[in-house]
């Protein structure tokens, strides 16, 4: 985790004090279980809660310490433990193994950073929303290839992001829920030294469901999916941020990230204005991305468990949520204070000489007679000439001027085909589709 590109609330999700805390947790409900079905005594429960209600300073140095001596960070939280409740506390872990702490504090970690995330992405589609509608109705040139292909609007731009975005927030409702899982089942998942009722509370007081069958650990496949899906979110934010880094290039400038008074854009040269935000947001989308191997190579465990996955996700765990929560914020801010240059759009539009409608014209000569074929050739020849202008000659012009063309098509047909309005006759319905109305 890099401080520069974290947020405090999604930070403290994997701080020692928040993960030793859920360890607890974890101990004291799994104990008073036992104790409900008579395998500890009431007394050893209590022990454990009455001092928790002290709300005790959680010492992670003397944690740290102990562990310098056992190598064996459960023991140590649980010797630690020992030390401030008394004698009660051998009662705690009683048919547990280390991973039923482990893996069961880990869903109960995911599952708040999805909640945060999931914020962010409310956040996000709400700035995304607000500026669709603003620019619904704004003509702009849609490329392919990034080449002028035919007029879009700038809301339909974002209304795609946001219907990618709502994708993803699904995606990741769907990924909570299948990683918040718990499992307090013993050495090999058999529930040999540990009644299923205990994991059955634990679950219920953490909000998590149990796992229907599990070895030493939660299957990773669980894991893998979660990962794979703060991937692919990350993948959408790339392509948005990729989108306005074109869109600011200074030959096109349809649009560009705020830049605030006194802001520098070089070292340099006083005159530049870089998307310095959105090149930041394409190199933490590939940071997060980075988690999604690693995570799915944790899947292929031996047997009924080994720890090769354990290093690993003591770093993609909170580096990936990290940065992507992260990620999520700064292209909250970037959308709410893009800059948006409308006649620029319009500008560009126009630039070559109306070859955005030679499609209209093409359908138009087939309708009017012309097999398709003579039809590409006749709009083609007179396209090209335009297109080897850079502009400077009128489609329109030299189609009116080709007795080939105004022998199918008139004049007056020919310049109904260059209505701009005609190609955003739609618009109401996708945005109908997108955001529901």
């Amino acid at each position: 985790m890099v401080p520069r590109y974290a947020r405090p609330e999604m930070t403290a999700i994997w701080s020692a004090e928040n993960r030793f805390r859920i360890w607890f947790e974890i101990e004291a409900h799994a104990t008073d279980a036992l104790a409900e079905v008579g395998v500890v005594p009431q007394d050893a429960a209590k022990a454990l809660w009455d001092w928790w209600a002290t709300n005790p300073v959680i010492d992670v140095p003397a944690i740290d310490a102990i562990e310098a001596v056992t190598k064996h960070d459960v023991i140590a939280f649980l010797t630690w433990v020992a030390e401030n409740v008394g004698d009660q506390a051998r009662f705690m872990h009683q048919g547990m193994t280390s991973s039923d702490v482990l893996d069961t504090c880990l869903a109960v970690q995911l599952s708040q950073a999805a909640d945060l995330l999931l914020a962010d992405l409310d956040a996000l589609l709400a700035a995304i929303e607000r500026r669709a509608r603003e620019h619904k109705m704004t003509p702009t040139i849609g490329r392919s290839h990034g080449i002028h292909a035919e007029p879009v609007t700038f809301g339909l731009k974002l209304a795609q992001a946001y219907a990618e975005f709502d994708r993803c927030k699904t995606r990741l409702i769907a990924a909570r829920a299948d990683i918040a899982t718990c499992a307090i089942s013993g050495a090999v998942g058999t529930f040999a030294n540990i009644d299923p009722r205990v994991e059955e509370h634990v679950a219920a007081k953490l909000g998590l469901s149990v796992e229907p069958v599990s070895t030493q650990v939660i299957p990773r496949d669980r894991h893998a999916m979660f990962f794979a899906t703060l991937g692919v979110i990350a993948g959408s934010i790339e392509r948005l941020a990729t989108e306005v880094r074109h869109l600011q290039r200074t030959e096109v400038l349809e649009a560009e990230e705020y830049f605030s008074p006194g802001q520098k854009g070089s070292s340099a040269m006083p005159h530049k204005r870089n998307p310095i935000l959105t090149e930041n947001l394409t190199g933490l989308a590939r940071m997060v991305r980075s988690a999604v191997v690693p995570a799915l190579e944790n899947v292929a465990l031996w047997h009924e468990r080994d720890i090769s996955h354990s290093s690993v996700e003591r770093f993609i765990g909170p580096d990936a949520t990290i940065t992507l929560d992260f990620a999520l914020g700064r292209l909250t801010g970037v959308v709410d204070k893009l800059l948006v240059y409308p006649e620029r759009m319009q500008k560009n539009l126009d630039r070559m000489g109306g070859l955005v409608h030679s499609q209209r014209v093409l359908l138009a000569l087939t309708q009017a007679g012309a097999s398709r074929e003579e039809s590409y050739v006749l709009v083609q020849r007179n396209a090209m000439k335009v297109w080897e202008s850079d502009g400077a000659l009128s489609l329109l012009d030299l189609l009116k001027a080709d007795a080939d063309v105004t022998a199918k098509l008139s004049a007056d047909e020919l310049t109904a085909l260059f209505d701009l309005g005609y190609h955003l006759k739609h618009v109401d319905t996708i945005f109908a589709r997108v955001f529901g109305e």
